[in-house]
């Protein structure tokens, strides 16, 4: 196998944290990688001497725009393999334009933000964190006089939107006895049915279900997108999961009816990504916001170098991509 020139690009402390010393080893296996410091930024004398015999560049967070500027740097750059999730950071319009071939680690960064989705969904079902709270405070439950809507059994859980998170999620629920339904309007209801989901309206997705968990991207088209009059139609005492961007839900919309407690909430993003301490939510005991720690963290990191090593070797010996991101899909990707 031909191994192609290679280079890391992104933030320092993003390569340090994904690439491990084993994940850099099995890198130059299949790559000729460009020795440290990684680019972080095309501007430098040492990122044109770099670029100018590049085939392959390695991104991850913290990546600058790979733009004409960037482009005319490295006249013999084919593929950028991106050792994270969404690429619209870096990835510009002259990379298309120049047929440079992309790839994305985003479906091994959905895992976790799935697994995460799952367990709230099981958590909120039981109210086992807001029972342990109780709990704190010296309350004693008498199980026999549970409410009957805490549990799991035959609840509805909405899905909104099939992204590669919302699939995984749907495909991770399958062995528990719960209902499904589905909004994407990509998505037809017999392909709904395929991946085990019932495929609704948005506004049947929100009236219908005990929990609505959103995995839209955020794009022009969906900002907003759950609007305060979705919002008011949930049920009493519905969950809201948005582990996608926090600027989807209208937060004032959400921020009223949890502090009227009229619906529950488990935020991992927010809109700002972090809120004034004082922000009503804070105060809520309905609501649980966590610090955007669904996706990828500490071990986990691990399978985004494993993707994109193995990206890397597939493209160098002349395979093609198994994860490619492709131009005309990105209408639809976060």
């Amino acid at each position: 196998m031909n191994k192609p020139r290679a280079a890391l690009a992104m933030a320092p402390k993003a390569a340090e944290a994904v690439l491990d010393p084993s994940a850099l080893a099995a890198l130059r296996g299949v790559c000729d990688l460009a020795p440290p410091p990684v680019l972080d930024d095309f501007g430098t004398g040492h990122a044109a001497t770099v670029l100018k015999d590049v085939e392959v560049l390695v991104t991850g967070w913290g990546c600058p725009p790979v733009d004409e500027a960037a482009l005319d740097l490295a006249p013999k750059l084919r593929a950028i393999v991106h050792a994270a999730g969404s690429v619209r950071g870096h990835v510009t319009e002259a990379c298309w334009d120049r047929g440079i071939e992309v790839s994305s680690a985003a479906s091994a960064n959905a895992l976790p933000v799935a697994e995460y989705t799952v367990a709230m969904i099981l958590l909120s079902g039981k109210r086992v964190l807001e029972r342990a709270r109780e709990l704190r405070t010296g309350a004693r439950d008498d199980f026999l006089r549970t409410a009957r809507q805490v549990g799991n059994y035959g609840r509805t859980v909405g899905i909104l939107s099939a992204s590669l998170i919302g699939r995984r999620v749907i495909e991770l629920l399958r062995p528990y006895d719960l209902r499904i339904l589905l909004h994407d309007p990509f998505v037809s209801d017999d392909e709904a049915s395929a991946l085990g989901a019932v495929g609704v309206s948005i506004g049947e997705l929100f009236t219908r279900s005990d929990i609505v968990s959103v995995h839209t991207p955020l794009l022009p088209s969906t900002t907003g997108l759950v609007s305060r009059e979705l919002i008011g139609s949930m049920p009493p005492d519905a969950v809201l999961i948005n582990t996608a961007r926090g600027a989807v839900i209208d937060q004032d919309a959400l921020t009223e009816a949890a502090v009227d407690g009229r619906i529950r909430a488990i935020l991992d993003v927010t809109e700002p990504e972090n809120l004034p301490p004082d922000h009503p939510l804070f105060r809520c005991d309905n609501v649980i916001i966590t610090p955007h720690l669904a996706g990828s963290q500490g071990n986990e990191w691990r399978r985004l170098a494993e993707l994109a090593v193995g990206e890397v070797g597939r493209w160098a010996a002349g395979a093609g991509f198994a994860h490619p991101v492709l131009r005309e899909r990105l209408g639809q990707l976060a």
